[in-house]
């Protein structure tokens, strides 16, 4: 099975160190278009952009960088409750033509109350998947051609519809991660691609096998991919020194201010990361070359896959095994880590190559709209 391998746009930030300004690298328009393009270029099938308020906004990033690259898809994100999934089916429509079908999409329900409330979101975890689901309905039923009408607990349209299709169809691919029972559900039932952060193989088989027999018992069949750091050098040794290098600045203070912020999330894959290395920098190999260090002052993805070029194949290797067949990897600095990752590990894997995308132009059967809408020909004078 060739496998998918994608990289991340550090629109949060990046540099040689983590947990402080030493080393940092400033992040800007012209940094984001050399990362994109190195990835581009380098074969990777596409990039990660995270979300939240420490992030530049996806979709914005997404759209500027669509005329700088040629392959890579932008995998950006869906944020319910934060917009309407009318307005978002039209956005991803949008994005999806004018890059011509290299828009991907990821369903992000938020595991941080304090910035949710930011955004004026003051659901519980439970109600947030509830109205995740319903979102979802509508969002992939308005790209698919539907017109929807639909009154859900949490969110009610009438008449929902899409005037311009996506170039991918019968609509751009959805992926999502969560671990929570909820979240679990709201995958078997909804998307295509589940993604799960790298925690080790046998706690990874578990979470797949419980989504697979979700989806299962509704009749569907659902992909898998996971999300992790890589630190990948000519020898192991340099790769380990490489990774204690990343956390040669943080003290025990920081670790501790870090961990702390982290624990109001109530997402429990984020809960799950922090009990890999339980906030205490000993014994951060939690598996055979995976190392927990990033997690120590690091929101979300927090293991790292550490070793030279076959060694991280080997491990790669192991996940796939399990199912997964696509690796979202990030490393850094992201522009170094890219090359390194493209020259010293693509060579031992089986990638799948991206093509040239289509043509991303449209030509309404309708000419232009009239009155905001479709309608219909008028009868042939004789």
């Amino acid at each position: 099975m060739s496998l998918t391998i994608f990289w991340f746009l550090p629109t949060h930030g990046d540099g040689h160190y983590l947990g402080t300004a030493e080393g940092a690298r400033a992040v800007d328009h012209g940094y984001l278009q050399q990362v994109a393009q190195a990835a581009d270029r380098l074969g990777f099938g596409g990039v990660l952009i995270p979300t939240g308020r420490s992030c530049e906004d996806s979709w914005l990033v997404a759209a500027s960088l669509i005329p700088v690259t040629q392959r890579l898809k932008f995998l950006v994100a869906l944020r319910p409750g934060i917009i309407s999934p009318t307005v978002a089916a039209r956005q991803a429509a949008t994005l999806d033509r004018l890059s011509g079908g290299r828009a991907l999409f990821n369903l992000v329900t938020g595991g941080d109350p304090e910035e949710l409330a930011g955004d004026g979101l003051f659901l519980s975890h439970e109600e947030r998947y509830q109205a995740s689901v319903e979102f979802t309905r509508i969002w992939r039923r308005v790209l698919e051609g539907e017109t929807v009408d639909y009154d859900g607990e949490h969110i009610s349209v009438k008449g929902a519809k899409l005037l311009y299709p996506p170039i991918q169809q019968p609509r751009p691919p959805l992926y999502f991660g969560g671990s929570s029972e909820a979240a679990q559900d709201l995958a078997a039932e909804q998307v295509e691609m589940v993604l799960t952060w790298g925690e080790p193989p046998a706690a990874v088989a578990e979470k797949i096998e419980q989504v697979r027999a979700k989806a299962a018992k509704l009749g569907r069949t659902v992909r898998f991919g996971i999300r992790l750091h890589v630190i990948v050098r000519e020898t192991n040794d340099e790769a380990w020194k490489a990774a204690d290098k990343l956390i040669s600045h943080l003290d025990d203070d920081t670790i501790a201010r870090a961990q702390a912020s982290l624990a109001r999330f109530d997402s429990v894959g984020q809960q799950r990361m922090a009990a890999l290395h339980g906030g205490n920098r000993d014994n951060l190999e939690v598996s055979p070359n995976l190392w927990a260090g990033v997690g120590l002052v690091r929101g979300g993805a927090g293991t790292a896959l550490v070793g030279d070029g076959p060694t991280v194949a080997e491990r790669v290797k192991e996940y796939s095994a399990l199912g997964i067949d696509t690796f979202i990897f990030s490393g850094y600095p992201h522009l170094e880590e890219s090359y390194r990752v493209a020259e010293l590990l693509f060579p031992h894997l089986d990638i799948e190559r991206p093509e040239l995308p289509k043509s991303a132009g449209y030509v309404s059967p309708f000419g232009e709209m009239v009155a905001n809408d479709i309608l219909p020909k008028a009868a042939s004078q004789s």
